[in-house]
């Protein structure tokens, strides 16, 4: 499975609120197979870490921080994301421009 760097970042964005990995597959719209594939990957690159819950009576549920690398990547990740869209906003009103030039 490839990961996608929007996919990456919702992960990042959602993570931290979520208390289980079946929570943020419901948050992300994805299956819990590919959340907990981009999760390991997020852990193994070391931009997120996964704590358990000292006070949970549920010792199998942990939460989702980012790391100092996480935080950093999230922002340019975010950064690239804005970048794209402004573009893709700038494309949109070329298109406009020219339809409404040439409407008959």
């Amino acid at each position: 499975m490839k990961l996608d760097s929007e996919s990456i970042l919702q992960t990042m964005r959602l993570a931290e609120q979520s208390q289980t990995q079946r929570a943020l597959a419901e948050q992300l719209g994805f299956s819990l197979g590919k959340t907990n594939f981009i999760v390991r990957a997020l852990i193994e690159k070391s931009l997120i870490k996964a704590e358990r819950f000292a006070e949970s009576e549920n010792k199998k549920q942990y939460r989702y921080v980012l790391t100092p690398k996480g935080i950093k990547e999230r922002i340019a990740l975010t950064e690239k994301f804005i970048e794209r869209k402004k573009q893709e906003y700038e494309q949109l009103q070329h298109e406009l421009a020219w339809l409404n030039k040439n409407k008959k």
